[in-house]
């Protein structure tokens, strides 16, 4: 029988988006497989996370980091096997945390991969979402910029995803009252039943923004900005004096090509931040690596073990697939953390 031939399979930015990304904005090719030099590794890619953040890089407009060039191969973090090894501190069948993007095989030198154990084998996805850099996006969050205090009201947007979900658990072992929002009656009843959260409005309710006053009779303390929209100018008139905000994204206006219709509410906004005293701050979870992740991966770790902590994933098998599951979480619908498994 005759051999596979050593191809890899990667997705490129093909087009840059005008409006909402469309499967022509991405095109997937095939190239050799590239062969370790001295003091390098071959990596295979076996799970690749998909987030928000993404759909910015497909942009060149002006961000916190540079944009993708035509041509150039998606960006995204990965869990990646060690398949061939001339590096002496890896070994094959390692399991390593890379950004090698969307493709099935990338070289590295090491210095840019963090050994995962193995104890990952276990569960190697997790070190793309609770465990990764959406856990700990809600972890910083939460703890170093909301710094939340036993019976505050704290309020989740996109409560059943990947950073929400996780944000609006260590608010409740931290004795909050947490208040969910998420996109539909099968995502709401997830949020209440299985992660605990006090309550979770659907925020296609017609009748969205009473109910979400009804379920914060004392004002809201600290609010988890990542979605933007009809959602925050629901929050806004309910925030109390001193609330907190931390600024994560705005996902409800990544694919915007202007801004939006209706009335001009930042006067409202900027009287409401005076008057009441509200601290909003936006953050880049890459700044803040270096200043408490290991206490984050330490009190992390024994929430997942003793169970106080979980998480859902949405598990999307083969590369071919996604474009069409980033199109997808962009428009919300995606349930959990949105992870493609490229090998086995």
């Amino acid at each position: 029988m005759p051999q596979r031939p050593l191809i890899n399979r990667r997705i490129v930015l093909a087009r840059r988006p005008d409006g909402a990304p469309l499967p022509r904005d991405f095109r997937l090719e095939e190239a050799a497989i590239p062969v370790p030099a001295a003091g390098q590794l071959l990596l295979q890619t076996v799970y690749l996370s998909l987030d928000p953040y993404m759909r910015g890089r497909m942009s060149d407009a002006a961000s916190y980091a540079p944009p993708l060039a035509l041509g150039e191969v998606m960006v995204g973090g990965t869990v990646s096997r060690v398949v061939v090894s001339r590096h002496s501190q890896f070994r094959e069948g390692d399991l390593v945390l890379s950004f090698d993007g969307w493709q099935e095989y990338a070289l590295s030198d090491g210095s840019d991969l963090t050994p995962l154990g193995d104890a990952a084998h276990s569960h190697p996805s997790h070190a793309l979402s609770v465990l990764g850099m959406p856990g700990f996006t809600a972890y910083h969050a939460l703890l170093k910029i909301g710094q939340p205090k036993a019976g505050e009201t704290v309020v989740v947007a996109a409560a059943s995803g990947a950073v929400g979900s996780v944000l609006g658990q260590i608010a409740k072992i931290k004795g909050a009252c947490v208040v969910g929002i998420a996109g539909g009656a099968d995502k709401c009843r997830y949020v209440e039943e299985e992660l605990g959260f006090d309550v979770c409005i659907d925020r296609r309710d017609p009748d969205f923004a009473r109910k979400l006053a009804a379920a914060c009779p004392d004002g809201i303390d600290i609010y988890h900005e990542s979605v933007g929209g009809p959602v925050f100018d629901a929050v806004l008139p309910l925030l109390n004096d001193h609330a907190r905000i931390p600024v994560s994204g705005s996902i409800a206006h990544y694919n915007e090509k202007g801004l939006p219709a209706g009335p001009d509410r930042l006067p409202q906004l900027l009287s409401a931040l005076v008057f009441r005293r509200i601290r909003v701050q936006g953050f880049i979870i890459l700044d803040h690596y270096t200043d408490g992740h290991a206490e984050f991966q330490r009190d992390m770790r024994a929430w997942v073990a003793d169970g106080r902590v979980k998480l859902r994933e949405d598990i999307v098998a083969g590369l071919e697939h996604a474009p069409a599951a980033l199109i997808g979480l962009l428009d919300g619908r995606n349930f959990g953390k949105v992870v493609v498994r490229v090998a086995d």
